[in-house]
């Protein structure tokens, strides 16, 4: 998923294309995510292929404050890129350091920070970001670049990009990497499936949201059947936290507050951590505290407020299904999917509560 950093920018980007379409890459293999189940779905295969055949030298770039679908398909694409022959950075904008959680990820010395990628690339690839703002200070590079592909899977994604694989019915950006991985003819070995597993799992919850259909299982035993040990994955992305995560993660619970007649009488439950109240515990380590909210069940919404260490506030929220919460966070400038999204807030966390409020739905 990615619901982190700031919200999507208002002005997609088109930089120039380059290449033309050739043909190359076989077909969708049986059972793929095809797109044919989304009307906005673009999946130009065929272009992207020749761009990447034709390129010498291409830059990755993920969204600010990477999840495990950002960083984890990066760096499969990373790695495969590299086994075709190519130059390859990979990079995403500030804050850039790796999270602790992902620090497991095959392909991390392919990363570099941003100030060293290219000014105008030959060719950037862009994953899972809604919006060319969510690039956060690659931004420009990817407005300069003469072409760029845009790979993601978010409904809320604005439109940038000159060649784009777009699948809002994808359950994870790394469906669409394999994909492309399969297409440029790269076998999948234990680093790349690693990167791809963690993207999957990641943005499905561990395979328990809606979006977990038969072809996500079928992706995920190709991944294990490619060395992925999958309890590795589990523990390093959901069952490991400092001991200091325990007081915040109490202090959060505390000081919950249930409003049982929010969202037409669904209820919304919710809570909120400031810069004091993390005890010095890294920002990227809140990430799991919206799951044991949103187990209220009192509560269709689940909302927690961080405050980031340059003073503005992330909203992470979660619906269980009846809400499109995609559709709310985007009035506020985010975005995200039906059941995950996510918004940035300048001002009081106060005030943004009260837009919230008054944009989710007064029926049942």
């Amino acid at each position: 998923m990615s619901t982190s950093g700031p919200p999507p920018g208002s002005k997609p980007g088109a930089p120039a294309e380059a290449g033309a379409a050739s043909g190359l890459g076989p077909p969708s293999r049986p059972g793929a995510r095809s797109g044919s189940g989304g009307a906005s779905a673009e999946l130009d295969w065929d272009r992207a292929v020749a761009l990447i055949r034709e390129a010498g030298e291409i830059c990755l770039a993920c969204h600010v404050v990477p999840d495990g679908d950002a960083l984890g398909s990066m760096l499969a694409l990373a790695q495969a890129l590299r086994a075709c022959g190519k130059r390859c950075l990979a990079s995403f904008g500030e804050p850039f350091g790796v999270p602790a959680i992902l620090r497991f990820l095959p392909g991390q010395e392919m990363l570099v920070e941003p100030a060293r990628m290219p000014r105008a690339p030959e060719l950037m690839i862009s994953l899972d970001a809604a919006g060319r703002a969510r690039l956060g200070s690659l931004a420009g590079a990817a407005d300069r670049a003469r072409a760029l592909i845009v790979i993601d899977h978010h409904a809320s994604n604005t439109g940038f990009g000159g060649v784009r694989l777009v699948d809002p019915d994808a359950a994870a950006t790394a469906v669409l990497v394999e994909e492309l991985i399969r297409r440029l003819g790269v076998p999948l070995d234990r680093d790349i499936a690693q990167g791809l597993y963690a993207g999957l799992a990641s943005d499905t919850g561990s395979f328990k949201y809606p979006s977990t259909t038969p072809e996500v299982h079928d992706l995920a035993g190709r991944l294990l059947t490619a060395g992925v040990r999958p309890e590795t994955v589990s523990r390093e992305l959901w069952d490991r936290a400092p001991f200091d995560y325990l007081q915040v993660l109490a202090g959060a619970l505390a000081r919950a507050r249930l409003e049982r007649d929010a969202a037409g009488g669904r209820g919304l439950v919710w809570t909120a951590i400031a810069r004091e109240d993390r005890r010095g515990l890294p920002y990227e380590q809140l990430e799991g505290i919206i799951d044991q909210l949103r187990r209220t069940d009192e509560a269709e919404v689940a909302v927690v407020c961080k405050e980031t260490d340059d003073g503005r506030w992330y909203f992470s929220a979660r619906s269980k299904g009846h809400i499109d919460l995609s559709r709310v966070c985007a009035a506020l400038d985010g975005g995200g999917h039906r059941e995950m999204a996510g918004f940035v807030w300048g001002g009081p966390v106060d005030e943004a509560l009260d837009r919230l409020r008054a944009l989710l739905p007064s029926d049942h």
